[in-house]
């Protein structure tokens, strides 16, 4: 299994240092939507205190949470990736502080930057892999323990 990273202590501390130059402290109260999924995906957090749920839309009246994260995470990739729209909802399971990055001024630091940008893929890179395995891995917690107690 893929090891967890933190964005901010995966990079090296020049990069870490250029790269927080452009980073804004902000709070999200318990139990405020973040984002919503399908919306536009033009900046990233990652979480210094708090927890924060990320949830898809099942049903027109269910949510279901998909990963909880917490301190050092990172919160949003979709800012990287077109069409720059949110994959997941968000919203704060607990009060929560952040710092707040702006997509394009971090997408242009990285092309001012090469090296910089290259770390800053390959981390978010990494943290994706990572939940992917974690997710399939929880995936198939369930499947098995359904197929143990059988059908509803």
């Amino acid at each position: 299994m893929t090891k967890a990273i933190k964005l901010l202590t995966a990079l090296p501390q020049a990069q870490r240092e250029r790269l927080m130059e452009v980073a804004e402290e902000v709070s999200f109260p318990e139990d405020s939507r973040i984002f919503e999924a399908g919306g536009t995906a033009d900046r990233f957090w990652v979480i210094r205190s708090g927890a924060v749920h990320l949830d898809t839309q099942v049903t027109p009246r269910q949510r279901v949470t998909v990963a909880t994260l917490g301190a050092g995470d990172l919160l949003g990739w979709s800012w990287l990736f077109p069409p720059y729209e949110w994959d997941f909802g968000a919203v704060a399971f607990t009060d929560v502080r952040a710092y707040q990055f702006d997509g394009p001024s971090v997408l242009a630091l990285c092309v001012e930057d090469p090296l910089l940008g290259l770390s800053v893929v390959r981390t978010v890179a990494e943290i994706l892999a990572h939940r992917l395995e974690t997710t399939r891995g929880k995936l198939m917690e369930q499947y098995t323990m359904r197929r143990r107690v059988g059908p509803l």
